[in-house]
């Protein structure tokens, strides 16, 4: 074993954290004023948000497409979203039911078959997914599915279950894509480098590219820099990204979706996933 691995193993995670938080604020404090304008933000007092997990006409709609996508055997405890998460995010996508979403960060395909799945089965009209990775989530040289422990590609799955005509893969940065991106979006999934930095200058992106009441969630959100999970590590970009763009008078709030009702990680309910929504609250 290298020496820089076995440092690592050895060093305890309240040490490991504060490490990664001083070196992610020196980077953010680095980054340039983001410019901001949250108007297309739904609001955090949206009563449809509300009793989202709790709806058993979703309940039903979710264990009918589990029977589906367990045959092609998505694996856990890859780098992806648990499948508490994923659970998570096809309620939300059912209740919203939003015409257009796009999603950072592909990798195994995970959260994209569910997000697909829920405009499927909740009858939206005309859907579209769109899905960005840096990465060829689909190369068919490398393959880097199967380094995951997946089966099949992600379009694979796509165009297995019948979604082909409304998904589409890009590769690309966030940036990139969305620099050039000449449309708009009901839902975007911000899941890709989970830097403070990014994070930071992702959202003033995602902010341009949402339509009307449009919302933002995040993955990997540790509210104040606290562990969600025993043992476990905390990843400050988003928190970090958030706050800085608050105390620089952006009218948003973070709504971390906490516990749930059905199982996430390491034993718990606890979920990282959190919507970023306009705050009816600010300056007044």
């Amino acid at each position: 074993m290298k020496l820089k691995q076995h440092v690592a193993r050895i060093t305890p995670s309240i040490v490991v954290d504060q490490y990664r938080f001083r070196k992610a604020l020196r980077k953010l404090e680095q980054a340039e004023l983001a410019g901001c304008n949250t108007d297309k933000l739904r609001s955090d007092s949206d009563p449809s948000l509300s009793d989202v997990f709790s709806c058993g006409t979703i309940d039903g709609m979710w264990f009918d497409t589990q029977k589906k996508i367990k045959e092609f055997m998505i694996p856990d405890g890859t780098g992806g979203v648990n499948p508490g998460d994923r659970r998570a995010i096809y309620y939300l996508i059912s209740a919203i039911k939003p015409k257009s979403v796009l999603e950072i960060g592909t990798h195994i395909g995970a959260s994209t078959f569910h997000i697909a799945s829920a405009l499927h089965n909740a009858s939206v009209k005309m859907p579209s997914v769109t899905t960005v990775d840096i990465y060829d989530v689909n190369s068919p040289a490398d393959k880097p599915w199967l380094k995951h422990g997946a089966s099949h590609s992600p379009v694979e799955v796509i165009d297995s279950l019948g979604y082909g005509s409304f998904v589409e893969f890009v590769k690309d940065t966030s940036f990139n894509y969305a620099e050039k991106c000449q449309r708009t979006f009901d839902f975007i999934f911000l899941d890709g480098d989970h830097s403070a930095t990014t994070v930071y200058q992702e959202i003033p992106l995602a902010l341009k590219l949402l339509n009307k009441d449009g919302i933002i969630l995040l993955h990997d959100y540790f509210p104040n820099m606290k562990p969600l999970w025993t043992n476990s590590s905390v990843i400050p970009g988003p928190f970090l990204a958030t706050e800085r763009l608050r105390r620089e008078g952006v009218n948003i709030k973070v709504r971390p979706l906490g516990e749930l009702p059905w199982p996430t990680k390491m034993g718990t309910h606890v979920t990282s996933l959190a919507l970023l929504l306009k705050d009816d609250c600010q300056g007044k």
